[in-house]
């Protein structure tokens, strides 16, 4: 499962923090919102990593930034990673953000995760005060302006009755708030998955949500770490775990269109061999599957765990926080996925979704080049479709995906969006 290993030190304080306040946190312009479709995988917040340099590397615009909980059970403050030495400020991660935006991209605050939900430490477990743990979430929207904040439940978090219901009691407080300020917040709950869809546990978070009126804009799911003793298609799980949420949604939002709900569907992978081991890899040859499959079905996120993972440094090794257990070049997984980003915003502060149609996947002209099949030959000239993209052949090829990067030697031509 997604989760977070204890920090070995206290993260550096960024400098620039005047310079951080002036970029992220500006009273005078409304933050935008995230494009309907966007690829955010997680960046691992305690390793001292500058997230903007691994975005600008990896072609990954837009991060989810993972985890913020509280430093001791019984708190109502948020930090990084519960290191009271990374507090909810421009002075942490500030400048990053705003090297980030300028780039073109943006992050996700993602609170809980794996550790936080396990100690208590998640802020809706840890606090039993529905005003401080909107507060909270308020702080970090408009420390960071940020316009979506993931909430990562699993664990002893999926059985806290109480913490669901203070939880969502906070999102409608601050969704009400965001509407009085025009400003633009979305959540979105980052839950387990079985391999057919949500597990009842999960379904019971969404259910108290619907009751407390407060609106969940994406349902991301864990399609990994199954533990269910089966060797696992990881592509193939995924489409039928997301297949089964989308079902699943339609019981709960029925005034929800086809689209709709199929642009409420998230989908987390976990890159390489999983927690479980081999028999649960998402191999190279998954990843362009599962985009195109996500572009098709108009899917509202497509995430990995974790961007920190995307290199092929530790062969056969599973579960690494530092790399992804099977033989691939740097950000393979990324440059796999990154043409996934597209489309305009999602839904306003004041608009709900379920009268909201989803935009288009893209700005261009509608594609009618057939979408690619790895299974199928194409030769020099041939046009074909992907994520949202137009791509030609420059000579013959067979299962090489239009995702895939060798520079000079890119088998496919990128004719732009369509």
């Amino acid at each position: 499962m997604i989760r977070k290993r204890l920090s070995a030190a206290l993260l550096a304080a960024v400098t620039g923090a005047a310079t951080a306040v002036a970029m992220v946190h500006a009273a005078d312009a409304a933050a935008a919102p995230l494009p309907a479709h966007v690829f955010a995988p997680y960046f691992e917040a305690w390793t001292g990593d500058n997230p903007a340099t691994l975005a600008q590397q990896s072609g990954a615009k837009h991060l989810t930034m993972a985890f913020l909980q509280a430093a001791t059970k019984g708190s109502c403050t948020a930090y990084w990673n519960g290191d009271s030495g990374s507090p909810v400020s421009t002075a942490v991660f500030g400048s990053q953000i705003a090297a980030i935006r300028a780039g073109g991209g943006d992050v996700i605050p993602s609170f809980g995760g794996y550790t936080a939900d396990n100690t208590g430490t998640e802020i809706a477990d840890s606090c039993t005060s529905v005003g401080s743990i909107a507060a909270v979430f308020e702080n970090v929207i408009t420390t960071y302006d940020v316009t979506r904040i993931d909430l990562d439940i699993e664990d002893n978090s999926l059985t806290n009755s109480a913490g669901i219901d203070r939880r969502n009691k906070a999102i409608k407080q601050v969704q009400d708030w965001a509407a009085a300020q025009g400003r633009t917040v979305q959540f979105s709950y980052t839950l387990p998955t079985t391999t057919t869809g949500l597990a009842d546990s999960g379904l019971a978070v969404l259910r108290n949500a619907v009751a407390n009126n407060a609106r969940v804009d994406l349902v991301n799911i864990m399609t990994f770490d199954y533990y269910d003793g089966a060797t696992h298609q990881m592509a193939a799980d995924t489409k039928t775990a997301a297949t089964g949420l989308h079902d699943q949604l339609r019981q709960l939002y029925p005034g929800r269109t086809d689209a709709q709900l199929w642009n409420m569907v998230g989908v987390t992978e976990m890159i390489g061999i999983d927690d479980y081991g081999p028999a649960e890899t998402f191999t190279t040859a998954d990843a362009p599957v599962v985009a195109q499959w996500a572009t098709e079905k108009g899917l509202g996120l497509l995430s990995f765990w974790a961007l920190q993972r995307d290199n092929g440094g530790c062969p056969g090794v599973g579960g690494s926080d530092s790399c992804s257990g099977v033989s691939q070049s740097t950000w393979q997984f990324s440059h796999a996925f990154e043409a996934f980003t597209s489309g305009g915003t999602g839904p306003s502060p004041s608009t709900s979704v379920s009268t909201t149609p989803s935009s288009p996947p893209s700005s261009g002209p509608a594609c009618t080049a057939p979408a690619w099949n790895a299974t199928s030959v194409y030769t020099g000239g041939s046009q074909v479709s992907f994520a949202g993209r137009l791509y030609r052949a420059k000579w013959w090829t067979r299962g090489e995906s239009p995702a895939t990067h060798s520079g000079q030697w890119d088998v496919w031509a990128d004719k732009g969006p369509c």
